[in-house]
């Protein structure tokens, strides 16, 4: 486990170093500011956890519009940036804003992150020309790129989750509902000091562990089934996704053989990872060794994606991607098989690419379990 100290929040040199990041990207669109509405991307830049909040990001300054619910609650957050505590709408405050500004004349904004309504609302405001220039990646590429602040929560939460899923074990056993594992899993993870799971966490048994995206059910876990555990927690606002896939009873040869074969796909994908490799790369590794394996058309969905403070974020790892990995990125591996009638097995890790090579932040054993 990381030390306190590293774990702690970022600060205002942090924030600030960050937002003179995202300029030099804006300014060579050019632009001369740019609107950030996507809550993740506003913790990134300046610290704000809260679930209202409009970030805009001038040449010169950084202004962060909120409404008074947390106005205690930004003053222990909030770094680099000017709050501004509003009692109507926050999108005709910060088009007043932009109104004010008149060297503003061009302004980026992430198009996937804002309605329709409201992206119209901001535009009337400021009752002069502005050019509004769409760049969905200006800050998911700079997110992408984890610092050792980011790494240290991450590595935390990698391995609280490992932890749990070592507790949990003993009482994954006949009888128990997919339900009651899922609940306990959630627990355990809070106990253990997550602020919550990074998705609803999955647990599917028998044949249902060959739906990839389960919801965990009523159904209780048999005797000689295949059981998946896909679990995530939240640490500092940061992510872990890990599964593990265990077997209840004493598993057949060809049960064996398919997990081999899984772990050999996962293993293939991870020691592909490097920084300039093309994303489809890593995704090619793993399906070549389950080809091999007589597997390749059980293997439905792609071999990972980024992770951060969301539980899906660039890069993607998947047939056909042509971004390259980069030095600071921290990506899931998780190949899997999935056969009707019988169930799935998939084995998941997060894995950091750095300059000294790749470092698997997860702990859990992977070992073929029978239970």
């Amino acid at each position: 486990m990381a030390s306190k100290s590293a774990l702690q929040n970022p600060d205002s040199t942090t924030f600030r170093g960050r937002q003179d990041r995202l300029r030099i990207r804006f300014s060579a669109l050019p632009t001369q500011a740019v609107l950030i509405t996507h809550l993740p991307d506003i913790r990134y830049l300046c610290g704000f956890s809260g679930s209202s909040g409009i970030l805009l990001i001038t040449e010169t300054s950084s202004t962060l519009f909120t409404d008074s619910r947390y106005t205690i609650q930004t003053k222990d957050e909030v770094g680099a940036s000017t709050v501004n505590i509003i009692k109507k709408s926050l999108l005709n405050e910060v088009g007043a804003l932009i109104a004010r500004q008149r060297s503003i004349h061009r302004i980026a904004f992430t198009p996937d992150q804002i309605t329709f309504a409201r992206f119209r609302q901001i535009q009337r405001v400021p009752k002069r020309p502005i050019k509004w220039i769409p760049a969905s990646t200006l800050v998911s590429d700079l997110r992408a790129i984890k610092d050792p602040t980011e790494l240290a929560a991450m590595r935390a939460a990698a391995i609280l989750s490992s932890k749990v899923f070592e507790k949990l074990l003993p009482k994954i056993r006949p009888g128990v509902s997919e339900l009651d594992l899922a609940a306990e899993l959630d627990y355990l993870s809070r106990r253990a000091g997550a602020s919550g799971p990074a998705f609803d966490t999955i647990i599917s048994s028998g044949p249902r562990a060959a739906l990839p995206h389960a919801h965990p059910s009523p159904k209780r876990i048999a005797k000689n089934e295949l059981v998946v555990i896909d679990q995530g927690a939240i640490l500092r606002g940061y992510c872990s996704d890990i599964t593990r896939t265990v077997f209840v009873g004493k598993a057949p040869p060809r049960i064996r053989r398919w997990y081999n074969a899984v772990l050999q796909s996962q293993l293939a994908a991870i020691e592909a990872l490097a920084a300039g490799v093309e994303a489809n790369v890593v995704d090619a590794a793993a399906r070549r060794t389950l080809k091999r394996a007589g597997l390749a058309g059980a293997f439905t969905h792609s071999t990972g994606h980024g992770l951060g403070l969301e539980v899906h974020e660039a890069p993607r790892l998947g047939r056909g991607e042509k971004s390259r990995l980069a030095l600071g990125n921290v990506v899931t591996i998780e190949p899997g098989i999935y056969k009707q009638g019988v169930g799935g097995i998939r084995i998941e890790d997060d894995v950091f690419i750095g300059a000294h090579g790749t470092e698997i932040l997860s702990t859990a054993p992977k070992q073929f379990l029978e239970l």
